[in-house]
């Protein structure tokens, strides 16, 4: 399997620029990195991008993050594996990635404070920040056809 075209962060240098960025400002932010990796891979699971979920699902693995948290993440409300910290991050990612499903309000309050009672600012901008360019790489491997595998930079 072949992707159609280079991604286009790299056709246009410029985009990839500002991809790093949001990257290291998310890197600075404090939000923990595995929390940043569980959420991409939620995201990427729930887009069916088979390359980001190959890449996140690398990299909790390459830090340690234990096999039954990673295979837990599709099954987040069943599963004992996670903090409650985690759980309000992956529901937030949940329902920011899947806005048109909802009626009401996209991110309900309820769900805004659950979020801030577990992370400061500086995280919740970094979670918001990471769910939104996960949701956006997702999109450019779909439509480029990127397949599982492969590596970047």
């Amino acid at each position: 399997m072949q992707a159609r075209m280079a991604n286009p962060a790299y056709v246009l240098p410029g985009a990839l620029k500002g991809i790093g960025a949001l990257f290291q400002a998310i890197g600075e932010s404090g939000l923990d990195q595995e929390v940043a990796e569980l959420v991409g891979l939620r995201v990427s699971q729930i887009n069916g991008c088979a390359a980001c979920v190959h890449g996140h699902v690398n990299n909790l693995r390459k830090a340690g993050v234990s096999e039954e948290r990673v295979a837990s993440i599709a099954a987040l409300r069943h599963a004992p594996f996670h903090s409650d910290a985690v759980r309000a991050a992956l529901t937030l990612a949940e329902t920011v990635t899947r806005l048109a499903d909802r009626s009401e309000e996209p991110v309900p309050d309820a769900l805004w404070d659950e979020v801030a009672d577990h992370f400061d600012e500086k995280e919740v901008s970094a979670l918001i920040l990471t769910v939104a360019l996960t949701n956006m790489f997702n999109r450019v491997n779909a439509t480029i056809k990127e397949p599982a595998g492969t590596t970047w930079g």
